[in-house]
């Protein structure tokens, strides 16, 4: 349970955050802990299903859909049920009740562009218990989950772990992936730390092409690693969808300053009736007040501002969630192959 990481537990997070693939001897040198006591924590960690190791999918390589955000609005009493429906939907990558701006919030990433229309309208939107929806499409990313970082460890150990989990280059522009190339990309997808051997013999792949097939996919951001573990267990157990209408001229700026905020875990601009999508990740209420009252309050261009309150997540990046414990792997989604 949450209680349960003490300060070497979160030291560790923090390390596979900024290194999700490093080997456990680096970890262990850094940290300066030793490999046994590296390797027990991480797999204490995994077995108790609150850390997992994930490849996050660069969709713009793999369809023409972007995510959709959405809200609904439920009949009394049905909120709980309606968000089981929605996270039960392929499609959905993120589903949870809500208070605030709407009763359940979701994420939704279409097979493809031509499949958006159906998936809200019919799909969603025939949900039993749904009275409205409101869509924004994402356009452009300035922050996702694989960015939020604990803030522990120092600037040696940070740039130790970084020279080890490279930048990736922009993939705009570049083709997309082929066969086998979508195969490996799916099993990092669900483990973000497996080993060119093991992908080799579940693919039937030679290890000298699982390798280069991997390292190519991380190079180009087609897959980027991360951790799932749920902000409450890292002591941030408020997490809140903002909403913000901004000047047209300011949507740039003011996505890139929040998209370096401590507390975002994505920022996307969208197209909708808002300029942008802000979810930050807080210890209390205190601190979401001081970012709407301080850090926004101060921003020149913000018109208004809406916000949904996590009230229980069901799942996150296709991963069901019992609680703050993951109850499964992310999930075969349903976009081209």
């Amino acid at each position: 349970m949450p209680e349960s990481l003490d300060a070497a537990d979160l030291d560790l997070v923090a390390a596979l955050q900024r290194a999700p693939r490093a080997g456990v001897r680096l970890l262990a040198d850094v940290l300066e802990m030793s490999t046994s006591t590296v390797s027990r924590r991480l797999t204490r960690l995994v077995d108790e299903r609150l850390l997992k190791v994930i490849g996050q999918l660069n969709w713009s390589v793999f369809s023409d859909a972007h995510p959709q955000h959405v809200w609904i609005s439920a009949r009394p009493g049905t909120a709980g049920q309606v968000a089981r429906d929605l996270a039960a939907l392929p499609e959905t990558q993120f589903a949870a009740i809500t208070s605030g701006r709407s009763d359940v919030y979701g994420i939704l990433q279409p097979g493809a562009r031509a499949d958006g229309a159906d998936l809200i309208t019919e799909r969603v939107g025939g949900i039993p218990g749904v009275v409205a929806t409101h869509t924004e499409i994402a356009l452009r990313s300035y922050a996702s989950a694989a960015t939020w970082l604990l803030d522990r460890l120092t600037s040696e150990q940070e740039a130790r772990l970084r020279a080890e989990n490279p930048a990736p280059r922009d993939v705009a522009g570049m083709p997309g992936l082929g066969p086998e190339e979508r195969r490996v990309a799916r099993a990092l997808q669900q483990d973000g730390r497996v080993s060119a051997a093991d992908i080799a013999r579940r693919l039937e792949l030679s290890q000298s092409t699982a390798y280069r097939m991997i390292q190519a996919l991380l190079e180009r951001g087609a897959v980027v690693p991360r951790v799932e573990i749920e902000p409450a267990v890292l002591g941030f157990p408020l997490e809140a969808v903002i909403s913000l209408t901004t000047e047209l001229r300011s949507i740039t700026g003011i996505a890139a300053t929040l998209g370096r905020h401590p507390s975002a875990r994505f920022v996307s601009t969208v197209a909708g009736t808002a300029s942008m999508i802000y979810n930050g990740a807080f210890r209390d209420e205190d601190e979401l007040a001081d970012l709407l009252t301080g850090d926004l309050a101060a921003i020149e261009g913000i018109r208004s501002v809406e916000i949904a309150v996590m009230l229980r997540v069901l799942t996150r990046y296709w991963l069901p969630r019992d609680g703050v414990l993951l109850a499964g792997r992310p999930a075969q989604v349903s976009a081209p192959t």
